[in-house]
């Protein structure tokens, strides 16, 4: 056991308290579990005015930079805020227990279960952070398994989950000639998503720095894609290319473009995937979501085409969930994803499939 530095402690200090530390040995205190035990106990004197807010405002601040997005934080931030924070918010975070918890999520927990389950995994995830810290001791009270699962149903028995609404296969060739006739950048933004099956999030913050309009290859960076698994390169159908001819600012000659292929009303901000909605709000598309036409190409894919699923899996961008395959799987399809994104922009368009690439080509006409 240390007793303290040499230019602190002296000789003669050194050797009255190791006389004091033998005779609590003798009397049957163990000196070194003394010590933990009162440091322990200052920290959480010190955590008594450290309230669950400010844990919850330092857990966002050191896990937000590994978010897939920006409104990832917001979410975690409006809910913690809205359900949680008028509770116990300015409590301690050491004194949290089983009825502050409940007491949050009853009143939520039957009418908006999804929520409620988010809110109880943060409460969670804040708490772990709190005792990782040395800020608080004991179970955690929001833990599901073991412990909450007792008190209430689980949320999937109280609701079934709500998929994206999604036109039907046979529906989108007259869909899609409708929203050709749809003016404004927020229709042409809508179409190409559309095009290449992206998330709203990869076409409204897409760059034009991304696009190599001679390749017809847009990379969406991984900082963007949901997992952070790598860039993910997009094939780009003729039609495709054609839109974003049609969204390209003027330029000079010689001119590199730079920016937001699809910039929103404020300045550094892309487009709202509200305006997108809006779109299909004009066209009175009911039930249909901007998401929902990724499960279209899905079906599309699965029932209409010989594509291989990994093609598909890959040109949707999915992580691959094995993590041994994961590790073992070095290729993206490149080249065959570019043949059945020119197939599904001729279908969209109702047109038979090209059979060639580059055959009746939009993009040059």
């Amino acid at each position: 056991m240390g007793l303290g530095p040499l230019h602190i402690v002296s000789l003669a200090e050194a050797r009255t308290k190791a006389a004091a530390m033998r005779q609590m040995l003798l009397d049957g205190v163990d000196p070194i579990e003394m010590r933990q035990q009162t440091r322990k106990k200052v920290t959480l004197e010190a955590a008594s005015a450290t309230t669950f807010e400010t844990v919850a405002q330092a857990y966002i601040k050191a896990h937000e930079a590994g978010w897939s997005n920006e409104k990832h934080a917001k979410q975690w931030k409006a809910t913690l805020e809205t359900y949680v924070y008028p509770v116990f918010g300015a409590l301690a975070v050491s004194s949290i227990d089983l009825s502050l918890v409940t007491k949050v999520l009853e009143p939520i927990w039957k009418q908006k279960p999804e929520t409620a389950s988010r809110v109880r995994g943060r409460i969670e995830a804040v708490l772990d952070y709190a005792t990782t810290k040395g800020w608080r001791t004991g179970d955690n009270p929001a833990r599901w398994r073991g412990y909450l699962e007792n008190l209430f149903p689980a949320t999937g028995k109280i609701s079934r989950v709500q998929h994206h609404g999604a036109l039907a296969c046979a529906e989108m060739p007259a869909f899609i000639k409708e929203l050709k006739a749809q003016q404004g950048l927020a229709a042409n933004a809508l179409l190409l998503t559309v095009l290449t099956a992206t998330r709203t999030g990869d076409v409204i913050g897409a760059r034009w720095e991304e696009v190599d309009m001679a390749q017809r290859v847009w990379t969406v960076p991984a900082a963007r894609i949901k997992g952070r698994r790598r860039d993910h390169r997009i094939p780009l159908s003729g039609t495709a290319v054609a839109l974003l001819k049609r969204a390209m600012p003027q330029r000079d000659a010689g001119e590199v473009l730079a920016g937001f292929v699809y910039p929103g009303g404020k300045a550094g901000r892309g487009l709202s995937n509200m305006a997108l909605l809006a779109v299909l709000k004009r066209m009175q598309c009911r039930g249909v979501t901007t998401h929902g036409f990724r499960s279209t190409f899905r079906d599309w894919a699965a029932e209409q085409t010989d594509y291989r699923p990994e093609i598909v899996e890959s040109a949707l961008a999915h992580v691959v969930s094995n993590k041994v395959e994961a590790a073992y799987k070095r290729t993206d399809f490149f080249d065959l994803r570019r043949q059945l994104m020119a197939d599904w922009a001729d279908f969209c368009e109702g047109r038979p499939p090209g059979g060639k690439l580059g055959q009746s080509d939009p993009a040059d006409d």
